[in-house]
């Protein structure tokens, strides 16, 4: 794979590239999409995605099209890969030839069934934010030279720091959203203790033990048995003062 564009999207634009996307996904889908059109040479096929590995979340990939997802649940399947080790070990992993590499014994068999040639994973700079790589599959063997290679790290590198940004953005909504959870939770529960408390002329630790134990007996979490008492009771769902 030669003769590729000296250079990619400056940091500035990838920032702006960020700014430009609702969400984390598809600022990964575009920056893909664009890798895969740099990257690609004439007669050839370059598929790209990205593996995001977060502490308490499920590894997200964003892909160029989907192929190239389909390729990244290959190594799903096998729980090990040469993007996955990519990432979780923050080393560039290169394989040149899927049929003759024996390091990930059943993925290369997979991914060589899959039309898979040749492989490269490439980690981001996240500053421990989370673990991420590019992964960048082709149809032929031997496609990645030493100046392919260097340049899909110069492209990764520019794209860490908007990256890393998008991962910290992403974990403020995640914490919002479990912190609205926790309220929404905890509003039901209240407002059931009181329910209980009204009917049965008990303390609130009372009437929380009671639904603790019914919550034991129906084998229901306790913040649903208490959802499902206040909607019985109120004709509707509790709602807390936060809500929009």
């Amino acid at each position: 794979m030669t003769d590729r564009p000296a250079g990619g999207p400056a940091p500035s634009v990838m920032h702006e590239l960020l700014l430009d996307s609702p969400d984390m996904t598809a600022f990964l889908t575009e920056f893909t999409q664009k890798m895969a059109t740099t990257l690609a040479t004439d007669g050839e096929e370059v598929w790209c995605a990205v593996t995001l590995l977060r502490p308490r979340r499920s590894a997200t990939v964003a892909s160029s099209n989907d192929r190239a997802a389909a390729l990244d649940e290959i190594q799903y399947v096998y729980g090990d890969g040469p993007c996955l080790t990519a990432a979780r070990e923050h080393t560039v992993v290169h394989v040149p030839d899927v049929a003759t590499d024996d390091r990930w014994p059943g993925y290369t068999d997979a991914a060589a069934a899959a039309g898979v040639a040749s492989v490269l994973g490439v980690p981001f700079e996240l500053n421990g934010e989370a673990r991420a790589a590019l992964n960048i599959y082709a149809d032929q063997p031997h496609s990645y030279d030493q100046d392919a290679i260097e340049a899909a790290q110069r492209e990764v590198a520019l794209a860490s720091s908007a990256l890393r940004l998008a991962v910290r953005l992403a974990g403020h909504r995640d914490t919002e959203a479990d912190l609205q959870a926790a309220m929404a939770s905890r509003t039901a529960i209240d407002l059931a203790a009181g329910i209980i408390m009204g009917q049965n002329r008990c303390t609130q630790r009372e009437a929380v033990e009671i639904l603790k134990t019914a919550s034991s007996h129906r084998n229901v979490k306790l913040r649903e048995l208490a959802a499902e008492l206040v909607a019985t009771v109120s004709k509707g769902p509790a709602s807390t003062h936060f809500e929009n």
